[in-house]
Formats: structure tokens, sequence, C-alpha cells
């Protein structure tokens, strides 16, 4: 349609041309004296319109001729700027390769060809980001390749580079540089050095998921246990791991918390900086009780902190695993001389109601045997002798029949129960 349109335009310039030129009859007299040059108007328009052209032409190759030198240099320049990307594309891309000195003279290249570019004044407009990459690349594959005063000194530079200019794009990328120098500080076991480089980020990058990362394992590695709880409290809140992964992360430290614990007062102390949430993880709150029967400290309190969790056993007997299980056996055994009423009613109804589960069993002959119920407890000891699976509490259990066999100067029911309290072989 567009070239029919153009033909029909050109047919009617064409018919004006023909109708004012055939029928032009005007002349144009020019004076030379002594001549007279009489010429056709029409021809004097046309001689007018060549020349206008040839001056167009005439001026437009000047001009391209006086172009030619900046033309050069333009075109060399651009040379050296595409040479200048493919040097930073080779090493990145060496670098992912695993040839980590090809990349490092890669970055190198690219570094001396943009000093040339700078020389030669003609500055790029991305050069201070080109630098920084460069200098970052050449400490990343020092830093593959264990040159550490190299990596120092590339890592000196670039954060140099970034520092020059406050725009988004120079900050952005020194917070890069920082948190690879974080980085390899994790990778030399350098915790406090890890740390020092993540606390010079701003607010808002120290909040970012990759940092967060840096920051729970150096913590981790650092052994400030509280400061990764916290670390490991926001990367689950900001979904940095799945459910189950952050669940089991929080809870080995804040187990380990408690377990950092040297006196009772510590232990509450490190009890009370955890979340409700935790609190009620059943594996924390059993290790908790652990710890302060260990400590010696209030068995009360511990038995406290197992409520929830025996309540949780109590009405989802398969709730609890069986290494679970035998912990909250042990750690309520422990205290068993100072227990209260209150607790030994709810051994003895949760054992009535589940007669067939040997740990309630256990539990509950021992605390009969606290109250001196000598019969009730033998019963519940024999019954929980025959089906316990944990080694210890096992020989435990036959080693209280033997006592009491002794106590009725049953010496052949004794002497049973010392063969297979003997028998009972660990794991």
């Amino acid at each position: 349609m567009r070239a029919a349109l153009w033909l029909l335009g050109l047919f009617a310039i064409a018919a004006a041309t023909a109708l004012f030129a055939g029928n032009n009859q005007g002349t144009v007299t020019v004076y030379w004296p002594p001549w007279r040059v009489d010429l056709s108007l029409n021809l004097v328009l046309m001689l007018l319109a060549g020349a206008f052209m040839l001056l167009h032409v005439a001026l437009r190759a000047l001009a391209a001729l006086f172009q030619l030198p900046v033309q050069a240099r333009q075109w060399r320049l651009q040379q050296k700027e595409r040479a200048l990307h493919a040097a930073l594309l080779d090493s990145i891309s060496q670098l992912l390769a695993g040839r980590f000195s090809r990349s490092r003279k890669a970055a190198l290249a690219a570094l001396a060809q943009e000093r040339t570019l700078d020389a030669l004044d003609a500055q790029l407009p991305q050069a201070q980001q080109i630098k920084v990459l460069s200098h970052l690349l050449a400490a990343e594959s020092a830093q593959s390749l264990q040159d550490r005063p190299a990596r120092d000194a590339h890592l000196h530079l670039a954060l140099t580079e970034s520092s020059e200019r406050g725009t988004p794009a120079a900050l952005e990328t020194r917070e890069g540089v920082q948190l690879r120098a974080a980085r390899w500080a994790l990778e030399d076991r350098d915790a406090p050095g890890a740390l020092a480089r993540l606390e010079e980020l701003p607010v808002g990058a120290q909040r970012r998921t990759f940092a967060l990362r840096l920051r729970l394992k150096a913590a981790r590695l650092d052994h400030r246990t509280l400061e990764a709880l916290e670390t490991a409290r926001l990367l689950a809140k900001h979904r940095a791991f799945s459910t189950a992964a952050a669940q089991s992360i929080v809870r080995g430290l804040a187990s380990e918390l408690i377990s950092d614990a040297h006196d009772s007062a510590q232990l509450m102390s490190a009890w009370a900086e955890l979340e409700q949430g935790e609190r009620e993880m059943a594996e924390v709150a059993v290790h908790a009780a652990q710890r302060m029967v260990l400590l010696q400290g209030d068995l009360e309190l511990a038995r406290a902190w197992l409520l929830p969790v025996w309540e949780r056993m109590v009405a989802l007997p398969d709730g609890l695993g069986d290494a679970l299980r035998v912990k909250l056996v042990r750690a309520l055994e422990a205290g068993l001389d100072s227990v209260d009423a209150d607790w030994l009613s709810r051994i003895e109804v949760a054992q009535r109601n589940n007669p067939r589960d040997p740990n309630l069993q256990y539990i509950a002959g021992m605390a009969c045997m606290r109250r001196q119920l000598w019969g009730k407890a033998q019963q519940l000891l024999t019954q929980a002798a025959l089906g316990l699976q944990d080694a210890d509490l096992h020989r435990r259990a036959w080693q209280v029949l033997a006592r009491l066999a002794e106590a009725r100067d049953d010496v052949e029911q004794a002497s049973v129960a010392w063969k297979q309290a003997a028998q009972v072989d660990y794991p």
C-alpha cells in the first residue's frame, strides 16, 4: 500500500512538473559585456538545482574528510572497550570453570585495558564498577589459589574504588565486595573477621538472607550460640529454610545454648532467652531438665519444664520417639526423691491408661519404690524389664528387682535378677 501511494505521488509530481515546464515560455538573459546570453527559465532552474546538489555533496565530503581522525579514534576506543568487556567475561567464565589462574590473568587484563582507556581520556560511564568487579574477580581467584596476600591487596583496591562515589550502583557493588570478604574470612575459619566484615554493612544489607546465612555460620563457628539462635530465627521468618530444617537448626542451637550453662543460674538465664515455641520443643525441654539434674539445680523447676512434654506424650503415645521417651523417663527418675503428689498422680494415671508401655511401667515402678510400695514396685518393674529396649533402663530395672529380692531374703530370686542385669549389653 505504501509503495502504491509513493508511486501515485511520483506521478503527481511528474505531471505538475510537465504542466509547469511544458508551457513555460520564460527566459533569463545574462549580460556579460560585450555578450548577451539568453537562457531558458527551465534550464536555469535545472542548473541551480544541480549547483545546489553539487555544493551539498562537496560540503558532506569535506565534513567526512575532517571527521576521519575522530572516527579513527572512536574506533580504537571501541576496540579497546570491547577487549575490556571480553576480558571481564572471560574472567567470569574461567572462574566458574575452576580455572582460577586464567581467571585472575583475564581480570588483570581487564584492569590493564581500563587503565589504557583512562590514559586516553575515554572515561567509561561504568568504569568504577568495572574496576571493582575486576579486582573482585582477581581476589576471588586468589582466594581459591590460597594466595592470601594477593587476595587482600585486590580486596583493598576494590573497597577503595567502590568508596569513591556514593551512587546507588557503587554502594551496591561495595556491599557485594564486603559480603565476599566475609565469606572468604569464613572459609579461612576466621569467624571474628567474618562478623566484623558483616558489621561494616548497612543495616538493611545486614538483614539480607545471604548476609544472615553468613552470620549464622560465623556465630556458630565462634561459639556465639545466642547470636546464632537469633539469626536462625530471622532466617526462619524470611523462609530461608524449609520448615523442618528451620526447626532442626533452632532446636539444635537452643540445645547448645542450654549445654553452655555451667550452673543453675546460667541455665535459667538461657531458658529465659528462648521463645515460647522453642521451650515447647520436646527435645529442648528434656535436655534442659537433664541439664538441671546434672547441675543439681531446682528439680521442681525442671519438672515444670517437662510438664508440656509429659502431657503431649500421654495424649499422643506415638507423638514422641523412643529415644526421647527414654530421656524423659530418666529426667523424671532423677527427681523422684522430691516429687510431689501431683506428679505421682500423673505418673499413675498415665501408666493405668497405657498399661503396656514399658517406659511408663518403669517410671511408675520407681515411683512406687520411693513411696515404699514394694509389691506394686516389683510387679511394675518385672513387667517393664521384659519390654524395655533401652539397655540402661533395662539393667537398672533388674538391679532394683535384685535389691527388692534381697530385702525379702529371697536369695534365689535375687541371684536370677543380678544375673539378668549382668547379661544386659549396652548397644
